[in-house]
């Protein structure tokens, strides 16, 4: 019956309806961006920890130079964390003077002999790091690589890594900012402000400054 009727349209010229196609839905990508629905750069596919699709200047574009570029962030951002931790930790502890003035301070052991020692010594490091680097792609130190004494590298660590590094890089900023424009160490300007809200403020300090480099604000 079907194929008589087919039949009797084909030659009336009419054409049977065609079969309506199911419709496909994408699911919208589930990927964590820097800012919710911002486009994400073609070069950035989230295979490296950290990578939520923020490369404004395109550094990321060259594939030779983007594991480069991971590694020098990596580098500052564990920098970055003992600077901080050790900032906070001189200035609950007590010791003097502050971090921002140590530089001026005598030692025992006078700073033009220490030179040419730390030339040496991170000349060292840094030459066995990148070599390292070069041949097996991470991070080690010495002739460890990667340099994972606590069984710690994974995939989720190295994330937890990467952003407290890039958390520690800002802190570290905003401390030395603060210790130039307030001379405050971060928990003493805190206390200071929690002290008095409004008399203690970026305001005061900025419109305090003779007095700020004097000592006595």
């Amino acid at each position: 019956m079907a194929s008589l009727l087919k039949m009797k349209l084909s030659a009336s010229g009419v054409r049977p309806a065609a079969a309506a196609r199911p419709v496909v839905r994408v699911a919208a990508s589930t990927r964590s961006t820097w800012l919710p629905e911002s486009p994400v750069p073609s070069h950035l596919d989230g295979s490296m920890p950290g990578d939520y699709g923020f490369d404004p200047l395109g550094l990321g574009q060259s594939a030779d130079r983007v594991k480069w570029y991971q590694e020098a962030e990596k580098t500052n951002g564990r920098w970055a964390m003992m600077a901080v931790a050790g900032i906070m930790g001189q200035e609950l502890l007590g010791v003097t003077p502050a971090w921002y003035e140590a530089g001026a301070k005598e030692y025992d052991f006078p700073v033009i002999a220490q030179v040419p020692i730390l030339f040496l010594v991170m000349g060292f490091l840094e030459t066995k790091r990148f070599q390292g680097f070069k041949e097996t792609g991470t991070s080690g130190f010495i002739n460890s690589y990667p340099f994972d004494p606590a069984g710690m590298n994974s995939t989720t660590m190295a994330v937890k890594e990467i952003k407290n590094g890039r958390l520690a890089m800002i802190a570290f900023v905003g401390f030395a900012v603060q210790a130039l424009a307030t001379r405050t160490g971060p928990i003493e300007g805190l206390m200071k402000h929690m002290a008095d809200p409004v008399g203690k403020n970026i305001t005061y300090y900025v419109t305090h400054t003779p007095e700020v480099l004097a000592g006595t604000a």
